[in-house]
């Protein structure tokens, strides 16, 4: 259920009218020929790289768009609705660095450390698909798309979010897929991973993201485009006119996919940043960058497609109370906003770490997350009217059938890593942080 909107219908109708006016009349670079010819062909006006798109196209590409698709596990006996109202989370983007977890530094991430990460994100009950989070430096960069797609696979069963760095990239890691569905039928039926396809801000597709777009449409792979707008430095430093212009990325995107192959599934993917003037750094764990994330969210569910946001990771280099405030609201608001598709568990530096102690934390907070949006519910048995009755005055309901029965329903119940001790007890039990806690599920 959606509690948090940011933007009236006026303020969307809005921003929606200001996008289609960028794509008619600024437009947009294009500089892949594939791309180039089917919106040329379409009637959009080309000169040379650039591009502009009359309104109706868009508004007819948006009209083929799917609402929704099922994303499933690689055995495919687990099937989870990327639609709706529907929240999964998952550990991020790219990241070069690691957090060293037996000397708390931070260093460049190996490929131990992703198979470490995968490990764990298998393991942990509210992290409900894996990705590609890590970049390990000891990899070949040729086949390094390839490889984490393959740890992956091999250590895990969850579903995958996932990205490839080149053309060929893509069509290798497509065939691995399939190798490991059975066919290329099997895994366009029932998708098994989603693939990142961002649009460089502002208003530019590159020939290797165009051409990733082209080929997910064409095969039935799952498209998340992700307009990755930094205000201030490649937008404009109002949340608004960030919003206009990743609009504006995200639709040609749509339009360049549904020409592409009518029907494909795309989802309205945002990575925003608050652009810091005083260190010349993109910030995601700013507040406005966690606004404007769930404000491009509510836009995708205004055009009936699904959405995703990078939320729920940190500015913070460390495991320390920003990690833990920034990744929090960005958890808590992605969950309200019913963001589809949350990235950023475990993220610390922005995109550029990741940390196995800071994951664990987060994997309690998208619990905390769920209960929230669960709601309260509301009926006869929940008014309790009977036992407030039966207990009276001064009593308890601890020994109370109703206490029983419906303690796990009411209560989200976490681990150990959130400390509910006494004082006393939580002495006796070493006086640990929640931090050395999360070193030691690890």
């Amino acid at each position: 259920m959606v509690m948090l909107r940011l933007l009236s219908k006026g303020d969307i109708e809005s921003i929606h009218e200001a996008s289609l006016q960028v794509l008619e009349e600024a437009g947009i670079m294009v500089k892949n020929q594939a791309a180039l010819q089917l919106l040329k062909e379409t009637g959009c006006t080309v000169d040379e790289n650039m591009v502009r798109i009359p309104s109706g196209i868009v508004e007819e590409s948006l009209k083929k768009a799917p609402s929704s698709f099922e994303l499933h596990s690689r055995e495919g006996g687990i099937r989870r609705k990327v639609g709706d109202d529907n929240v999964i989370y998952n550990p991020g983007s790219a990241a070069i660095y690691f957090i060293d977890r037996e000397m708390g530094e931070m260093r460049r991430a190996k490929a131990k450390d992703f198979k470490e990460l995968v490990r764990l994100t298998d393991a942990l009950e509210h992290i409900h698909a894996q990705s590609t989070a890590m970049v390990p430096a000891d990899v070949p960069e040729g086949i390094s798309d390839l490889y984490r797609l393959y740890v992956i696979l091999k250590n895990s069963t969850k579903p995958i979010v996932t990205g490839a760095f080149t053309k060929e990239g893509l069509i290798d890691m497509k065939r691995i897929l399939e190798a490991v569905v059975g066919s290329p039928e099997e895994l366009a039926r029932a998708p098994r991973a989603i693939f990142d396809c961002c649009p460089s801000s502002p208003l530019m597709w590159s020939d290797v993201t165009c051409q990733n777009l082209i080929d997910c449409a064409e095969h039935g792979i799952p498209a998340e485009i992700i307009p990755a707008p930094q205000m201030g430095a490649t937008s404009p430093v109002s949340i608004a006119g960030t919003l206009v212009e990743a609009n504006a990325e995200f639709l040609s995107g749509v339009v360049i996919s549904q020409l592409a192959k009518p029907g494909s599934p795309v989802i309205y993917g945002g990575s925003p940043s608050a652009f810091d003037m005083r260190y010349c750094t993109a910030r995601l764990g700013a507040v406005e960058a966690v606004m404007a994330a769930c404000a491009m969210a509510q836009i995708g569910k205004h055009y009936g497609v699904p959405t995703h946001g990078y939320l729920g990771l940190s500015d913070s280099k460390a495991v320390d109370a920003q990690s833990s405030f920034e990744s929090g609201m960005g958890i808590l608001l992605a969950a309200m906003s019913g963001v589809n598709i949350v990235s950023g568990p475990g993220m610390q530096a922005s995109e550029n770490c990741q940390s196995l102690e800071k994951l664990v934390i987060d994997n309690e907070l998208c619990g905390t997350a769920y209960r929230l949006i669960e709601g309260i519910t509301v009926d006869e048995t929940a008014l309790a009217i009977e036992v407030i009755a039966k207990v009276g005055p001064g009593g308890h309901f601890l020994a109370e059938r109703h206490t029983r029965e419906n303690l796990r329903k009411e209560r989200f119940m976490p681990s150990d890593i959130l400390d509910r001790l006494s004082p006393d007890a939580w002495v006796k039990a070493g006086a640990k942080d929640a931090t050395d806690r999360a070193k030691e599920t690890v």
